[in-house]
Formats: structure tokens, sequence, C-alpha cells
């Protein structure tokens, strides 16, 4: 990992160019635009061509499609309820087991978070809490399973009141259906309906409908480019909750901390990608330089060393800043998604965060169990988004909406500085909708 010292230099590091990355275009993105529509295209065209073919030809384009892009034919669309119960029934007892713990914690933190409806009739009015009719969620695919995915996006939905969940996920195996443990884990979540569809074509589908996919009023969930550019185009038709990029950690530690959990916490972080970007703030330079020796000798042990070498070298930081108010300024100024907390007296500091996905406090509540299970859904922003974005909860799939019931005494109160406030506007016609009342006394 990179070394840097001082704040400046740190922040100079960490938030130079920090964004989704959206704004260039890979070789070989414009090669499979050229391949599929005859054209090199960069990705923001090429991602509206495939929108603009789902909309206009449904199904028909989806089979097309996902057919030139992976050279093998979409057998089926939908998944039949059928198979989400046999998947259920042939994972491991003990991924069973674990799956459905994981659904129990999140599903009460998550009815914990339920906003409460208020009124106050002596004012005149209330706030109603609703939910979405519909929504979906997209799950990785590819090489990739993620059933907790699954978990940590149909149970908020479900429990903020959604009566119509979705998931899209690739197909994977030689039925053209997603993996087990993803349709078991739909299947625990109650899941309506679960579709063998990846990449933007599967946002397309699910943002304006098929003959087979239905439409959603959200949509939710990771995943790579092609999945994030097409959440960003069809947004304002459908819902949306954020924008995703490539995971990241930063752990904020001084002296106290243990420099082989640092590590694997790190590790755990650069393992899901080379784009990963694992960071280490910290007071203090020997625990930098155990981590170091620490990371040097646990990443060769790694099944997915290769990629965890590969996000250590190009994308981590340790940072080495003189005070922990230091090390808390640059963390809020790079905007983590995950936040480690293992200092001394750590609970004093949670005040100060105010940039981050989730926090995690101590050595014990680490961030792979906010991966699994510890409550709070882990699709959380990323790429700096954390100044101005929640994690997906119950909140993702609500709208509040205010009721206004305002007495005839207080409502011609209010009347008079209506109107002046309208005349100022230049708007007669509100002005006299409200005086009018006035008259009509």
């Amino acid at each position: 990992m990179k070394v840097v010292c001082g704040f400046e230099n740190s922040h100079r590091e960490l938030v130079t160019g920090r964004g989704l990355g959206l704004e260039t275009t890979p070789s070989w993105v414009s090669d499979s635009a050229k391949t599929i529509f005859g054209e090199e295209m960069d990705i923001v065209p090429y991602v509206q061509r495939i929108i603009d073919g789902v909309k206009k030809d449904g199904d028909i384009f989806l089979k097309s499609f996902t057919n030139q892009l992976e050279g093998k034919p979409l057998k089926q669309i939908e998944v039949a309820k059928e198979d989400l119960r046999k998947s259920y029934e042939r994972i491991s007892d003990d991924l069973r087991i674990s799956l459905e713990a994981s659904a129990s914690r999140v599903e009460e933190f998550h009815k914990k978070s339920l906003p409460q409806n208020w009124d106050d009739f002596d004012s005149g009015y209330s706030v109603n809490f609703v939910p979405v009719e519909s929504a979906a969620a997209y799950i990785p695919g590819g090489t990739a399973k993620y059933p907790s995915t699954v978990l940590m996006t149909a149970i908020p939905a479900k429990v903020a009141g959604v009566e119509l969940f979705s998931l899209a996920c690739p197909g994977s195996n030689e039925n053209g259906l997603p993996p087990d443990s993803v349709l078991a884990a739909a299947y625990i979540s109650k899941v309506d309906r679960v579709y063998s569809l990846g990449g933007a074509q599967a946002i397309a589908a699910l943002a304006y409908g098929t003959e087979s996919v239905t439409r959603s009023d959200v949509i939710c969930g990771p995943g790579n480019m092609f999945v994030t550019v097409a959440k960003k185009l069809v947004y304002g038709d459908v819902g949306i909750d954020g924008l995703y990029g490539p995971t990241e950690t930063v752990i904020l530690a001084d002296e106290t901390a243990n420099p082989i959990l640092c590590a694997a916490d790190l590790l755990a972080q650069a393992e899901h990608d080379p784009l990963a970007k694992p960071v280490l703030i910290t007071t203090s330079n020997t625990l930098a330089k155990e981590t170091q020796a620490q990371l040097d000798v646990r990443v060769a042990h790694l099944d997915r060393s290769d990629i965890a070498k590969a996000s250590l070298n190009d994308q981590g930081v340790i940072a080495l800043v003189d005070t922990i108010e230091e090390a808390i300024r640059l963390s809020n100024a790079f905007a983590p998604e995950h936040l480690s907390i293992s200092i001394r007296n750590g609970t004093s500091v949670v005040p100060q965060i105010r940039n981050a996905g989730m926090v995690f406090l101590g050595e014990y509540s680490h961030e792979v169990l906010g991966d699994y299970g510890a409550g709070p859904s882990h699709v959380m922003p990323t790429a700096g988004t954390a100044r101005f974005n929640s994690g997906l909860g119950v909140h993702t799939f609500m709208k509040s909406i205010p009721v206004v019931n305002i007495n005839i005494e207080s409502a011609l109160e209010i009347t008079s500085h209506a109107s002046v406030i309208a005349r100022e506007e230049g708007l007669t016609g509100h002005a006299e909708a409200a005086e009018i009342r006035q008259e009509l006394l």
C-alpha cells in the first residue's frame, strides 16, 4: 500500500479525482458496441442504445441482445417460483441456517427503522409515510454470487410494505438460472418475481417493463459500470437508490489498534475487486508498519490473492497524520462507504463523523459483520456519495405525504400572508384564490 505522510498530502491523495469514474470509456466497451451495434461508442450512448432497444422491442431485444453479447440464447427470462423453492432445498444446511439468521437480524433492524406517521391537529398538518407499490433490485452475477445482497435489498423493501418486489440477476448455470444461493435467498426474502437478466438491459427492463418483466417504481442495488450508467439514465422515469462504484473501507486507528485485525479488514475489501479501495488512516507509524507487514504475509493465503494484491498495490493508501482530529477530518473528506474506528475511546468521536455509509465501532463490530447480517443493509454509498446519500433502508422504498387540514380561523390568518407573497411573485390567480375565501365569509 502507498504510504502518505501529513494531512495535506493525504487529503490530496485521497480526494483528488474522487468519483464514480464514468467519464472515460474503456476500449473494450467501444469494441463491444461495434460488435453489437456496428459502431464504436462511448459508454453513455452505448447504454442509451440498449435502453432504447428494450423500450422499443421488449423481450425480443432482450433475447437477441443477450445472444449477441454472450453467444448463447436467453432460455428463460422469469424464474419459476418452484425453482426458488428447489434452490432453497438444494443449498447446504449450514448456508440455509446462516442466511435465515442473517435475514432475521436484517428484518429486525429495518422494522425498528420504520418512520412513524405523525399529526398535529391544532396546527392543521400531518405526514403519512407510504411505500411505493413496486420495487426491484439488481444482484450482480458472473463469477460472483451475492445471496447476501438479496437479503439486504428485498427485506428492507418488504418491511417498508412494498407489494411487488422483483430482482434481476444474470444466469450462471447450464439452465440459464442465477446461482442456487441467490434463488434461495430470494425464497427466504419472499421476493415476488426473479428474472435471469444482467447488465444495462436488466435495468431498462425493470424501469420500463417488457412482455415478461414488470416495471418497478424504484430500482436499487449495486452493479458494474453498465448497470451504474443505466441507473443514471433511467432516473426520473423511475426512482433509484444511488450510483455505486467499487467498494471501499477506511480504518481510522491509533496506536491501540491491532495490526493483525487492521490487515484482515483491509484484505476483506481488497479481495472484492482490483478497483476496491482499502485505506488506513492512523496516527501511529508503528501501527502502519506492522499492518503493512501483516498484509504482505496474509494476502498470499487468499483464494483471490491476485485481485487483493492489485487492489492493495494500485488503490491502497496508508495515511499518516498527526492527530485523531486530523484523521477524522480526512475521513469526512473522503466520505467512505465503510468506516471502522479502532481508537482509544472510539465512542467519543462518533458524533464527529459526518460522512460515512456505515460506522463500525471497535475491533469486534467489524465490517464483515455489516456485509453479512449485523442488521443494516450493506448497500451503501461509495465514491464520496456518502456526502449526500445514505445506505439503502426502508426509506429507500417510502414516500412522505404531507396532509394539510387547517381550521377556518387559522386558514384565514394565513390567507393574508399568502396573498401578499403571491402578488409579489406576480401570480394574481394565486392571490385571488386566497382572497376570495375571505370575501365569501
